[in-house]
C-alpha cells in the first residue's frame, strides 16, 4: 500500500506532529515500507492457525500458573469512606462538574 504524502500530512496531523517537508518524506518511505509487510503478512493464509497465548508454546509446553479465584480481602469500605466529604448508600458523592 502505497501513501501518498497528502496521508501523510493527514497521519502527522493526528498525532500532533510537526514535520518538516524532509521528514515528510522520510515518514512516506517508512510508513509504506511498514504498510508493505504487513500486505504481506495479510497475504499468508492462516485458516486452522489457533492463536497463542504465548509465542513459548509455539515450541514448547507452557502452563499457565493460575491462582484459585478466591475472596482473600475483607470488605473494608466504611473504614474508606469514613475519610470522605459526602457517602451516600456506599457510594462516594462528587460535585457535579459538567453543567447541563
Amino acid at each position: 500500500m502505497a501513501l501518498t504524502p497528502q496521508e501523510v500530512s493527514r497521519i502527522a496531523h493526528l498525532a500532533r506532529l510537526e514535520l518538516q517537508p524532509a521528514e515528510a518524506a522520510a515518514m512516506l518511505t517508512q510508513l509504506s515500507g511498514f504498510f508493505s509487510i504487513v500486505e504481506q503478512m495479510s497475504a499468508v493464509d492462516t485458516s486452522g492457525v489457533e492463536p497463542l497465548y504465548t509465542p513459548l508454546s509455539a515450541v514448547q509446553e507452557v502452563l499457565l500458573r493460575l491462582r484459585p479465584d478466591v475472596v482473600t480481602e475483607t470488605n473494608e469500605r466504611e473504614a474508606n469512606q469514613r475519610s470522605a466529604p459526602a457517602v451516600e448508600d456506599g457510594l462516594f458523592l462528587v460535585p457535579k462538574v459538567i453543567g447541563a
